[in-house]
């Protein structure tokens, strides 16, 4: 009966845009992107595809029935398959607190520069006065006005993590802002979740779309595009190319971390999921590849401004320095004149030489940046340089808002659904109490991430905080499934809730080949820890205006063990305790016999 009064979707699509609000985030945008750069351009696909037929999809599929079947969060779900499971929700669940902790801090860094959009002239488009009104900051004049934005007015970064400073309160704000826009979208549970992804899931797209045509007609936008779909073959014999395809579409898809199973749980009993894993699972990755396509184009034309701008210092130098007459150089045959002043003034070009950059264009493409300097920096970088620069920051960073507020929506429905399982909150607490709680929880929290070191303790939380637990959370939940629930159960019950039984291609996915895959990405995770050395971290230096790297001190190098381990340990804790209570009431029940 409990199960029966369980609220659910009002209608499947709700559930499919909340699936796709949840998969398509951030890491659509600045992950993927940096990962075809890195990997060869479009040769990536070919591994990425691969690994979403044998990987994505099926595990996809299979946490979407689990939740379905069960109707339960990740804690009950698993327990009811084997009561010595209970852990596996629990570790889903304290990875997934670890993601709410620091992932809505990226949401408020959002709020952050769409504030400052509404301004004549962004406020990250040229470098501030120092203190005499007589030049640029020596600091941001080392570094750019986008990464003097980012690191010193954004984040006002100390130069070590040892070094804590206060609360940046202007972020702390934006944080308590993201915080009270995440409880108002979850306030009532999926009956306001269901009406929210209508937004978070579509409106992307549509800007998504804007930029797309605004970044096709950029200046160098096809330098961009050429260099994305030039395929560098020689990386498919590379084996990370292979495990970065597999861990992308890991945690792009969401996997493991108990979200899909929380949001399955609300479907009714026959609602065809299979199709729906298959159909969000497509829409992700596509999604990686149209955000790719746009990032390219912008990229492609901040690369031909920064080769642009150094060939015309270079021109401007030679001319000086040789007194020629200014139309004598030109960007078209710069390379020639370099070759023949050389050749007629060898002395005066040998000093010359120290002063002369080397502009290349291609070097500009193959430098790879990911992450918050893709999302904050490369791309504040060219949003400066278009025409109306405030409407494209506006559109930009609405647009990121909405991906990470459609990721949190999951996150904490991953928290708050085990939760409200629970006959003790349920019978206590009302859904706004307990899903306010939960977010008031991790506002106090992630205000730690506000300090001034607050980003190099996000960095080690999004390194470290899930990557490990959710490989052995994946792996152990497909082992339950197919050897301890049983594969022919669990194709028992697939037909009774679609009306047909998983065909053979699933079957020996789930069975051996998705196991297999999640092992040697387990094993390749520990050999890189261990051989990896001293972990370290980017420390922003203002005397040289850049990151510079850095190992962890002692104290954080703790930490990173004890994020690595503590959702982890929830597995065998939980199951000896299952273990010793089911022992002691089966030795009381004999006593009383």
């Amino acid at each position: 009966m409990e199960k029966e009064s369980r609220p659910s979707w009002e209608q499947p699509a709700q559930f499919v845009l909340a699936c796709v609000s949840y998969a398509v985030g951030l890491g659509n945008v600045w992950r993927f992107p940096y990962l075809c750069q890195m990997h060869g351009g479009g040769g990536f696909l070919i591994p990425y595809l691969i690994m979403l037929v044998l990987e994505g999809v099926p595990l996809f599929y299979m946490e979407l029935a689990v939740g379905q079947k069960m109707r339960l969060g990740s804690i009950g779900a698993w327990s009811a398959i084997s009561p010595y499971l209970g852990g596996v929700g629990i570790a889903s669940v304290v990875a997934s607190i670890y993601l709410c902790l620091y992932y809505n801090v990226i949401n408020a860094w959002s709020f952050w520069y769409l504030f400052h959009s509404f301004q004549e002239v962004l406020p990250w488009a040229e470098c501030p006065l120092n203190s005499n009104h007589t030049g640029y900051l020596d600091e941001c004049r080392k570094a750019t006005a986008t990464q003097y934005f980012f690191y010193r007015e954004t984040l006002n970064i100390t130069s070590a993590i040892s070094d804590g400073g206060g609360v940046h309160v202007g972020q702390a704000l934006c944080l308590l802002l993201a915080w009270m826009v995440v409880y108002l979208c979850i306030i009532r549970g999926i009956a306001s979740t269901g009406k929210v992804v209508y937004f978070t899931a579509t409106f992307p797209y549509l800007v998504l779309f804007v930029y797309l045509i605004r970044g096709l007609t950029l200046h160098g936008a096809l330098n961009g595009l050429k260099y994305m779909f030039t395929p560098k073959l020689e990386q498919l014999a590379n084996p990370t190319t292979w495990i970065n395809a597999a861990t992308q579409i890991f945690y792009s898809l969401g996997l493991g971390f108990g979200s899909l199973i929380a949001f399955a749980s609300y479907n009714h009993h026959n609602n065809n999921f299979e199709r729906q894993a298959i159909a969000v699972s497509l829409i992700n990755s596509s999604t990686s590849i149209f955000a790719c396509i746009v990032t390219f184009s912008i990229y492609g034309f901040k690369a031909t401004l920064n080769y642009e701008s150094c060939l015309e210092r270079v021109k401007l130098l030679l001319l000086n320095t040789f007194s020629l007459a200014e139309d004598t150089i030109n960007v078209d045959n710069i390379t020639y004149w370099i070759t023949e002043l050389n050749k007629t003034h060898p002395n005066q070009f040998a000093d010359l030489l120290p002063k002369l950059e080397s502009c290349d264009l291609e070097a500009e493409l193959d430098t790879a940046v990911e992450g918050t300097g893709l999302a904050f920096i490369v791309y504040t970088e060219a949003i400066k340089n278009m025409p109306l620069p405030q409407l494209w920051s506006v559109l930009y960073f609405f647009m990121l808002l909405l991906l990470g507020l459609g990721s949190m929506l999951g996150n904490v429905t991953a928290v708050t659904t085990p939760l409200r399982d629970l006959r003790f909150v349920t019978h206590y607490l009302s859904n706004e109490t307990t899903n306010g709680l939960v977010c008031l929880f991790c506002l106090v929290l992630g205000l730690g991430f506000t300090t001034r070191s607050g980003n190099y303790w996000l960095t080690m939380f999004n390194d470290y905080g899930a990557t490990f637990a959710l490989l052995l959370i994946v792996l152990i939940e497909i082992i339950s499934v197919c050897y301890i629930y049983g594969l022919e159960q669990f194709a028992k019950d697939i037909e009774d809730m679609i009306g047909h039984r998983p065909n053979w291609y699933w079957k020996i996915v789930w069975a051996i080949v998705s196991p297999l895959i999640i092992i040697m990405l387990f094993i390749f995770y520990i050999i890189n820890y261990i051989m990896g050395g001293t972990p370290t971290y980017q420390a922003w230096d203002k005397d040289l205006g850049q990151s510079v790297t850095t190992p962890y001190p002692p104290y954080a190098q703790a930490f990173i063990i004890l994020l690595l381990v503590s959702s982890i340990i929830c597995i065998p804790l939980s199951a000896l305790y299952t273990y010793f209570t089911l022992f002691f009431l089966l030795l009381e029940a004999r006593f009383k016999m």
